[in-house]
């Protein structure tokens, strides 16, 4: 009897043991299979994240407009001007690059290999046009399909010619090597004025000068960016919105001290790139030389006429542009009573005036107040 109750407890001892076994099994086969949900739950939302952080730009290639996309637009433009008004729409949604280096007068520059990269690289690339950018169409063709969008500010305006005014000197004042073959083709009946007019019709280039220009600019630019980066597209109607009141502001500015002057008259002793500003607010002008014009040194003959202007209507101000050696100005200014003023073409900045913040609105409310002293 004794020997069966040890059996029967030594069978119930093994069933004991063989169910504790069987239970720390099943939890561990409910804990690995816990784990390996939450590993793969995490992986997916890895992956769903990787998947929103890299996206890039989709191309509908019926109608070549950009798709959402969390990469930022890239425009690239070659002066300030457009450079300043793609800021203002974009803000921080997408990245604006100027090509032109401050400092430098951008009637001289010539694209490095790297701002070829640069334009490549972009989404929409904004120029001038006109004679400064023959380049453009040279390079943009030999990028084919590779080539961005392009956006010439001289196609979103009307345009005007230079114009020489009484007075003026242009490139043809400086021939006195080429004297004796104008002779010649004078003697064999050609119209030699009729010539040097043909020749000098060429399209002033600083259309921007006009806050009436730069608002049918913006509005352009503004529309080109909303059809290629339609999510930001209500945000750069915004901005634009925004922008376009400062403009008008300004317009209105200019409009009242013009009308308020003195006198509707304008003397540069320097380049003349303001052809637009002037037509815009009825002003007339003297000046050395055009707006585009490769000259700095002036003939006598040209100064003694400014200096005679000056004197003539009691002008109160002489301008210089950004940029000038200012001698012209100087010369005039040294024998009239004429104050040396500078009036700001917007065409670029120094490093000391990007570095302050100035913008195509801070300038030209600096030109409103030196306007306003040369017309009273």
């Amino acid at each position: 009897m004794k020997r069966t109750i040890i059996v029967i407890f030594s069978l119930l001892l093994i069933l004991l043991l063989l169910s504790a076994c069987a239970d720390k099994a099943d939890t561990q086969k409910n804990g690995d299979s816990t784990v390996n949900t939450n590993i793969s739950a995490a992986n997916d939302s890895v992956t769903e994240q990787d998947q929103t952080e890299y996206s890039v730009t989709e191309v509908d290639n019926n109608d070549n407009t950009d798709v959402a996309t969390n990469k930022k637009l890239s425009i690239v433009t070659t002066i300030f001007p457009q450079y300043d008004f793609a800021k203002q729409i974009v803000g921080d949604k997408a990245n604006v690059t100027m090509l032109l280096k401050p400092g430098l007068d951008g009637h001289s520059y010539e694209p490095t290999p790297q701002d070829i990269k640069t334009i490549q690289a972009g989404d929409l690339f904004i120029y001038t046009g006109g004679e400064n950018d023959a380049w453009v169409d040279s390079i943009i063709e030999s990028m084919g399909d590779q080539a961005p969008e392009t956006m010439k500010i001289l196609d979103l305006v009307d345009t005007l010619d230079e114009e020489i005014i009484e007075g003026m000197q242009h490139d043809h004042d400086h021939k006195d090597h080429d004297q004796e073959e104008h002779d010649h083709e004078d003697q064999e009946g050609h119209n030699h004025e009729e010539d040097e007019h043909e020749h000098i019709h060429e399209i002033d280039e600083h259309v921007w000068t006009s806050p009436v220009n730069a608002i049918a600019i913006v509005e352009q630019i503004t529309d080109a960016l909303k059809a290629k980066d339609p999510v930001n597209a209500g945000i750069y109607s915004e901005n634009c919105n925004a922008y376009i009141e400062k403009l008008e502001d300004l317009d209105q500015q200019f409009e009242n001290v013009v009308d308020k002057g003195k006198r509707k008259v304008i003397l540069f002793g320097d380049r003349f790139p303001f052809r637009y500003f002037a037509d815009e607010y009825d002003l007339d002008y003297y000046a050395a030389f055009t707006g585009c014009s490769a000259d700095t040194e002036a003939s006598a003959a040209t100064v003694a006429f400014l200096i005679d202007k000056v004197r003539e209507l009691q002008l109160p101000v002489v301008f210089a542009i950004e940029f000038s050696n200012e001698k012209i100005a100087d010369s005039i200014v040294e024998a009239t009573e004429a104050e040396k003023l500078t009036f700001h073409s917007i065409h670029n900045l120094s490093v000391e005036e990007l570095a302050a913040g100035e913008t195509y609105i801070s300038l030209m409310e600096k030109n409103l107040k030196v306007l306003e002293k040369a017309l009273n």
